[in-house]
């Protein structure tokens, strides 16, 4: 190889052990951010915040947004009919958004309050949201409902959703989410992941959040959140505006709590491309929430409540005041820490550190007793113990080339490891949820366990893509018919 590339690579591969310091005290710290979410699993096995019944009533609003929805927007709406809350206390609006079907007629037959939209180049659902609300200030004014449903025209709820959601909503809560579980897990694997998905956000984040008073994150549909976040209307118009939402909310000192007995149900997705579609969408909308509201949560971190303040007779008391300042700088943390695009992260730490350097320095010394099967992994230790392949290379170009070559396949076996070790989830979610599901044959159970880990490595795949590639929002299609009778009787559930 010439001179100049010669010491081109000599100069990048002599960079390689100080680089290998570097990435092992930027994994470090990275682990040590992240370690508290150990907690949080643990909590949440065992605990959930439980909220006092009571006899106070709030009046309520549920805003639906709904393209071409028509055949599945009446069985939402009937769910809704058959609460065992005052029908008097709540109002059910629905945002028609560039419906080319009958979802308008549907949903007033249904008793909804219908508004039509027509807008070709704003068409995520956060402006068809931000339409419906200045609509409702129009003709009843925000101030008119003490709170607002977010929902999805998919959706299902249990007979007692709202009136368990007035519970939290009474205690002082303002934004609450719920427990969301799903119409068609049993459908295929590709539901059964989101499905999973979802379950796993609740056990692993939403049940410790609200026993620590934190604020866990909304996930699109099934919250209520006080008609003060609206006030000046909603703002939230991005591809995922449910990220930009929670953020928002945190920063300005809001904390997110979480319902455990107030149920819902959605429709997964069962088709591949939509189901990619979708999660391209969510990626994009990922780093775009992180690049708009990142620096507004780590300059809460330390600079304190910078958005919100409560004057309460709360706020006289030194101690209190810590308290809060504390809980509102850690939630801020724990919300940034959510936003951060860590796959994304990762991947470039390990391309830069593990196979550029690496691959340069390997031209300087050579490959020496490097093992096929090295990685911290449980396969990776069966794998060293039953074979032991080392590689062995003099310094040079093959040695650059080689170098390059295992450490792909270094990372390939270790992802095959983490896919294995990830299936845990599936099986812890399908024991402590199973009171809750529907009745799934255990063939599907097994082959389910087996294929959930795609879901997190088509979300890794995704991030990298939405990087580069312009997103835009396109409707996920819903044709199930089952209604929330139908789900009474499919389940182990009460």
């Amino acid at each position: 190889m010439g001179s100049f590339f010669d010491g081109i690579i000599r100069s990048i591969g002599s960079f390689y052990n100080d680089g290998s310091n570097i990435l092992w005290w930027i994994y470090r710290i990275l682990a040590i951010l992240g370690i508290y979410k150990t907690f949080y699993l643990i909590i949440g096995t065992f605990f959930t915040r439980i909220f006092k019944e009571t006899n106070n009533k709030h009046k309520y609003a549920i805003v639906i947004a709904a393209r071409n929805e028509e055949k599945v927007i009446g069985n939402l709406l009937d769910s809704i009919n058959k609460q065992d809350y005052p029908k008097e206390l709540i109002t059910t609006f629905v945002v028609c958004d560039n419906c080319t079907d009958n979802t308008k007629e549907v949903a007033k037959r249904h008793g909804a309050i219908c508004y039509e939209r027509f807008d070709n180049i704003h068409k995520t659902k956060g402006f068809a949201l931000k339409y419906l609300f200045e609509c409702i200030e129009r003709d009843y004014k925000i101030n008119s409902f003490e709170g607002y449903f977010v929902f999805d025209a998919d959706n299902l709820l249990e007979s007692d959703y709202l009136t368990r959601m007035n519970e939290s909503f009474d205690s002082g809560e303002k934004i609450i989410t719920s427990y969301r579980n799903s119409k068609n897990i049993d459908e295929n694997w590709i539901a059964s992941s989101y499905a999973i998905h979802w379950l796993r956000s609740i056990r692993t984040a939403h049940r410790a959040r609200s026993i620590l008073r934190l604020a866990t994150n909304i996930q699109g549909t099934g919250f209520l959140f006080a008609n003060e976040l609206v006030k000046d209307g909603w703002k939230y118009t991005s591809l995922t505006e449910d990220r930009a939402f929670t953020a928002d909310a945190v920063k300005e000192g809001y904390r997110i709590s979480y319902n455990d007995k107030a149920m819902f149900y959605d429709e997964q997705p069962v088709n591949l491309k939509i189901a990619l579609r979708q999660r391209l969408r969510w990626s994009k909308g990922h780093l775009q929430a992180f690049v708009e509201t990142g620096p507004g949560l780590f300059l809460n971190i330390f600079l304190g409540k910078i958005g919100r303040k409560n004057k309460t007779k709360k706020d006289t008391n030194f101690f209190l005041k810590l308290i809060e300042s504390i809980r509102h700088r850690f939630a801020s943390f724990d919300v940034l820490m959510l936003m951060l695009p860590n796959s994304l992260i990762y991947f470039i730490l390990w391309f830069f550190f593990s196979c550029f350097l690496y691959s340069n320095h390997a031209y300087i010394v050579g490959i020496n007793g490097v093992n096929a099967f090295q990685g911290g992994t449980i396969l990776g230790s069966v794998m060293r113990s039953l074979f032991n392949i080392n590689f062995y290379v003099e310094p040079g170009t093959i040695s650059l080339v080689l170098g390059f070559v295992i450490t792909i396949w270094l990372r390939i076996f270790y992802l095959i490891g983490r896919y294995i070790e990830n299936m845990w989830m599936a099986i812890y979610i399908f024991f402590v949820e199973h009171k809750r599901l529907k009745r799934i044959k255990f063939r599907k159970k097994i082959l389910y366990t087996l294929t959930w880990p795609l879901f997190d490595i088509i979300g890794k795949y995704t991030m990298y893509v939405a990087l580069f590639k312009k997103v835009e929002w396109k409707q996920i299609p819903h044709e199930s018919k089952i209604t929330i009778d139908d789900l009474k009787g499919s389940g182990n559930h009460a």
